[in-house]
């Protein structure tokens, strides 16, 4: 007998045990409101902290003055997620998304240390949430890791908004000059040795003397620097990304996989490009792709939080997930009877791995921007989460930053959050730069959308194929 919802509900009135399979479709409905929840709360933040004059996101929801170009990039990928939700009208979307290309169009460049955005196409990693300028009384270099997330987001807006009325006309061609206006030569040329592309530049210091390269996050901007049809870098570039890749593999056989200790270095790229079923040359003679890779570091995350080598408390095969976020503060207090050194904001990694740094400190992102990769593990995952120590980490933006349950000194001050001397310390704060992966990833595992607006944008394509990647959907694009 099939059986539906009202058989179904009459046997659980009879008292009729219900098959396995019947069980496991009310787990999924129970996982798709999780899902559907997390992603509109999420969604929220970005819709009630985004400046609507001119598309400028708040980094944190602390900081209300300060907008975070990368924060900016994950609210243009949000804004067709709320379209396909239904939480917003695709003309809401198209007209926020209007206002923000058109900001940054007019926002003025150039190599003064104030009274700019940004310079010869880039931007500076932090910009007044007003005026679009670089912030006063800071440093800020011209960023070009995220100059390449703000212009990933304008990337999918390309891709996505491809109907022929004229605003949407217009948005596509205001993406186009603005990734054609970004001198990728010029950061590769002024970059210090070999081919590869500087991490930034500001006027009070010049070129940064690192170099993207190796296993990170930096990935995605080799796609947009060798894709690019007006300043593209030269040949050689992702060779020099990808040089130091032997020092980065972790693992052997079936767990074998390039690594890298935080974890959102596995995630950036992946909110807006499509790994599955492409390969470059590294993934070519590894025999897997990057999706897959990413897959592997999951469970890696996972298997270490089990392990728990340094022994914190609250680490288990549901309570896991290292990477850059808030911590409780740079603070030495006692931990099990011993001077424990814990830190603020930082980018945390498990133990044996590149830029290992693990101080207890967790953060749901690592979790529930990775459901595509191992949603057999990550949903289980982000539901442990949503239900810790009674909803404590949860609430009206969804997941907050961070949480550090080893960490119960009641009397130090803090930067944010409150700790509770039996439970921890949990972040009251929300970032920007760690809830777009999360809203991201969630509707890429739900219906693809991001991915399938990229596989469309010319520059991504070419730069990709730039980069030597081949098969699956790039063959066809």
């Amino acid at each position: 007998m099939m059986m539906t919802r009202r058989n179904f509900l009459s046997a659980a009135a009879a008292g009729v045990s219900s098959p396995i399979w019947a069980k496991a479709i009310t787990a999924r409905v129970s996982d798709s409101r999780l899902l559907t929840d997390i992603e509109h709360r999420t969604f929220n933040f970005y819709w009630e902290r985004t400046n609507h004059s001119n598309g400028l996101m708040a980094d944190r929801s602390s900081t209300p003055s300060s907008s975070s170009i990368t924060g900016t990039g994950f609210a243009l990928t949000a804004w067709p997620i709320g379209v396909e939700r239904g939480w917003i009208t695709r003309n809401q979307a198209r007209d926020i998304t209007l206002r923000t290309l058109r900001f940054f169009e007019q926002l003025p460049q150039g190599d003064q240390r104030s009274g700019t955005a940004g310079y010869r196409g880039f931007y500076y990693h932090f910009i007044d949430m007003e005026t679009g300028l670089r912030l006063r009384n800071w440093d800020w270099e011209l960023s070009t890791i995220d100059t390449t997330w703000l212009q990933m987001g304008m990337a999918f807006a390309q891709g996505w908004f491809d109907q022929e009325d004229e605003k949407e006309k217009e948005i596509r061609a205001l993406v186009q000059r603005l990734l054609d206006r970004t001198e990728w030569d010029w950061m590769q040329a002024n970059s210090k040795g070999g081919k590869g592309i500087s991490m930034g530049w500001s006027p009070e210091s010049g070129f940064n003397e690192r170099n993207w390269d190796g296993y990170n996050e930096g990935m995605a901007l080799y796609f947009l620097a060798l894709g690019s049809p007006s300043h593209p870098a030269e040949d050689g570039a992702y060779e020099a990304w990808t040089a130091p890749f032997p020092r980065y593999w972790r693992g052997e056989g079936a767990n074998l996989y390039l690594s890298f200790a935080p974890h959102f270095a596995h995630q950036y790229a992946a909110v807006w490009v499509d790994y599955r079923g492409i390969y470059d040359a590294t993934m070519r003679a590894a025999g897997f792709d990057y999706f897959e890779n990413s897959h592997r570091a999951t469970y890696a995350q996972r298997n270490y939080a089990i392990a728990n080598p340094m022994g914190w408390d609250g680490y288990s095969k549901d309570i896991w997930g290292l990477t850059a976020c808030d911590g409780p503060g740079d603070l030495v207090i006692d931990f099990k009877g011993t001077p424990t050194q814990f830190y603020g904001y930082a980018a945390y990694g498990p133990k044996g791995m590149p830029d290992e740094e693990d101080h207890g400190t967790l953060a749901p992102t690592a979790v529930v921007a990775s459901i595509p990769f191992a949603p057999e593990i990550c949903i289980p995952a982000a539901r442990a989460l949503r239900n810790f120590q009674g909803g404590r980490l949860y609430g009206k933006y969804g997941f907050f930053d961070s949480f550090n349950p080893s960490f119960r000194d009641t009397h130090v001050s803090l930067r944010s959050g409150s700790v509770d001397g039996r439970l921890g310390w949990v972040d009251s704060d929300y970032l920007s730069d760690n809830q777009g992966p999360i809203l991201g990833m969630i509707a890429n595992y739900k219906t693809g959308i991001i991915w399938n607006a990229t596989r469309k944008v010319p520059t991504l394509v070419r730069g990709l194929r730039r980069a030597g990647f081949t098969g699956g959907w790039l063959n066809g694009a």
